[in-house]
């Protein structure tokens, strides 16, 4: 009986470290396809509107920092929840 509650616990310790790499992983590959899209929008803009370039560009890395400290505290939480 203590022999399986123990492996219960390593197997519930085990998912959950599986469960916040898989999560960091998740937040870094989202960030990183919006970061594109950002991008990608932000030239088109740029192409088709070159006069309104200098706020286009200032628009893209507000919301990119944006998005950057979303990832950042998803990453954290994920990092929380691996070592506590």
């Amino acid at each position: 009986m203590l022999l399986a509650v123990l492996l219960q616990s390593a197997a519930a310790a085990g998912l959950g470290k599986l469960g916040a790499a898989l999560g960091a992983a998740i937040a870094v590959i989202g960030a990183g396809i919006g970061i594109g899209k950002i991008g990608s929008s932000a030239m088109e803009a740029i192409a088709r509107q070159p006069e309104s370039a200098g706020d286009i560009r200032m628009n893209m890395i507000i919301i990119a920092a944006l998005i950057e400290g979303v990832a950042l505290i998803a990453i954290i939480v994920c990092l929380l929840t691996l070592f506590l």
